[in-house]
């Protein structure tokens, strides 16, 4: 094989938006070879932008098709597990775009399917992971540039949408149509990056407003406050409510502060470790002396064409993936930990009752606006 023939499930924005990053040459060992999606418009366009593709109306059938080596699961979230699940069992690579589904429990069972065909490659489409920014910071904190992480903190109020952006689909901002709102929808790559960079909290208390800036039923608005096994405390506050907006990451260590600002990333070095320092210097209000630097990174920022480029790399050749599909059940486990803190209106530590918060997710799915799906469990059966 010199070429990985892949299947597209879903050709809306992000579906559509692979295909045509294919066709610009900017995957060179993948070609599309099928097309599947519930909207005839959306097949029609498939059928005139790729000719020699088959077309189908269900992930299902292009799955059992025979005409791919691997699919990518661009769906709805309630659909990315079972469809996954589906293709692990008819022998095909599995690339999932985020989240890896709603709940942890749902996700667990595709896990241990993939687990089942370890011949199989799984990749999670996590593509901010080659961001040259974050990957650089990740290179300071693996290599101790920091110190000891003591506080970190994620301001991420530039995902601003307008009403019209929910009203343009019936399972958008729906507890049966999307599962959430912007922890689920917006910040699966901020959640993915934060457990990346530092590691899971062990405790999180969170306060998620639902429909607080839009009509919408899901959250918009979240703040959430999280603690880690080695003393350090997080700040996690996003919205879709918010213009204009910020992103801003900031890890305080005890060697120096990071700040991760609209891809620049500066370093406050401390010239003598805080720690040290705090009981050692004989002035009470006496600061370590610091010096501030840009930081230099490659500058590369493929984003999705380096994850589907790593993805055919590690099919063809073992190479390393960007993100492992096994590693998508780690940001959900965060989110899934807001939502049942701000649900019962306590801390919840991790690992949480994962059973609770499925049925609490249930409950709220029974009087959804979203009634499209009868078994939000494992129907697969949604709009794509």
């Amino acid at each position: 094989m010199d070429k990985v023939r892949m299947g597209i499930i879903g050709a809306g924005n992000m579906g559509s938006g692979h295909i045509q990053n294919i066709l610009a040459g900017m995957c060179p060992e993948i070609e599309v070879t099928a097309v599947a999606d519930r909207r005839a418009s959306r097949r029609e366009w498939a059928k005139k932008t790729l000719p020699a593709a088959a077309i189908f109306e269900e992930g299902s059938d292009l799955i059992a098709s025979g005409l791919c080596d691997a699919v990518h699961i661009c769906t709805p979230h309630y659909q990315h597990p079972p469809l996954a699940i589906d293709a692990f069992r008819h022998g095909l690579h599995v690339m999932c775009e985020k989240p890896a589904g709603v709940y942890t429990l749902q996700v667990r069972e595709m896990l241990a399917e993939a687990d089942r065909h370890p011949e199989l490659t799984f990749g999670m489409m996590f593509n901010q992971r080659t961001n040259c920014v974050y990957r650089k910071l990740k290179e300071m904190i693996d290599g101790g540039e920091l110190g000891k992480i003591k506080r970190m903190s994620w301001l991420i109020t530039d995902w601003y949408r307008t009403q019209e952006y929910y009203d343009s689909g019936a399972w958008r901002a729906t507890w049966a149509g999307e599962g959430g709102g912007v922890l689920l929808n917006q910040c699966p790559h901020q959640l993915d990056l934060l457990q990346w960079l530092c590691g899971l909290p062990t405790r999180v208390t969170a306060f998620c407003h639902e429909g607080k800036w839009h009509d919408i039923e899901v959250e918009d608005d979240v703040t959430a406050y999280l603690e880690f096994e080695n003393g350090a405390t997080g700040v996690f506050v996003t919205t879709t409510g918010d213009a204009p907006g910020t992103n801003r990451l900031e890890i305080s260590g005890t060697k120096g502060k990071a700040v991760c600002e609209y891809d620049r990333l500066t370093f406050t070095r401390n010239l003598e470790d805080e720690e040290t320092w705090r009981f050692s210097c004989k002035e009470g209000f006496k600061k370590p002396p610091t010096e501030t630097v840009d930081v230099e990174t490659d500058g590369l920022n493929i984003q999705h064409p380096a994850v589907l480029n790593a993805f055919a790399g590690h099919i063809l050749r073992g190479e390393k993936l960007v993100a492992d599909g096994r590693e998508g059940i780690r940001g959900l486990m965060l989110s899934n930990a807001m939502h049942l803190s701000a649900w019962t209106g306590a801390p919840v530590t991790l690992p949480f009752d994962e059973q609770q918060f499925k049925d609490l997710l249930m409950e709220k799915c029974k009087t959804s606006r979203h009634k499209e799906e009868k078994d939000v469990t494992f129907n697969t059966e949604g709009s794509y």
